[in-house]
């Protein structure tokens, strides 16, 4: 087991807290993070675009010109797709994205996205933040003195206190350990747990 320091709000080391390598310490698999995050991009997709096509467009289906005589084609609609105005061909309606990935492949994806934070000592272990209220001065002065300005600081349970007060900073988000993904623990510089965070994701995925 890996063993992490553990700080505080003023970013000074009050303990140490062994990580579980069944969690924090397996192979790193890029190739599962993509799977993963690709999924996660399509399902968040909402599929609504649609375009009209010669049959929901409006416009006239007289014959533009006479059959014959004129040297030209023997168009009988306004609406088609080759005309200004007209319906559109081949474009896209409203669709679902969505799919499902296997759980064995997103639980993996997601202990190799935290075993690549921890080996990259990207993550930081915090005591407490000590936030009773919101307050965003204070919660980016600390992810300041834990050098975590872009960071996902992730509590075991709802911290209105903690949530409110990261809510503002655009470089930070604050989510429970339930919800901890794969795109997230990415997309961010830090990842910033809480101990009681630890002990509920390695409990989740363990």
């Amino acid at each position: 087991m890996a063993k992490v320091q553990i700080i505080n709000a003023s970013a000074q080391p009050v303990g140490e807290i062994e990580l579980s390598d069944d969690v924090f310490g397996v192979e790193v698999k890029p190739h599962l993070h993509w799977e993963v995050v690709r999924n996660q991009l399509a399902n968040r997709r909402q599929g609504t675009h649609s375009v009209k096509t010669r049959t929901t467009v409006h416009g006239t289906t007289k014959k533009s010109v006479k059959q014959k005589g004129t040297g030209g084609a023997r168009h009988g609609s306004k609406k088609s797709p080759i005309f200004r105005g007209g319906g559109v061909a081949h474009g896209p309606h409203p669709r679902d994205y969505s799919y499902k990935v296997p759980k064995k492949v997103a639980r993996a994806a997601l202990c190799s996205a935290l075993s690549t934070r921890l080996a990259g000592g990207d993550l930081v272990v915090v005591s407490t933040f000590g936030l009773t209220e919101p307050k965003t001065k204070e919660a980016a002065a600390i992810l300041g003195r834990m050098n975590a300005p872009k960071a996902l600081v992730v509590a075991a349970t709802e911290d209105r206190g903690l949530h409110l007060s990261l809510r503002n900073i655009p470089s930070a988000k604050y989510i429970r350990a339930e919800g901890v993904n794969v795109f997230d623990v990415l997309k961010y510089d830090k990842l910033v747990l809480t101990v009681e965070a630890v002990r509920a994701l390695e409990e989740r995925l363990g």
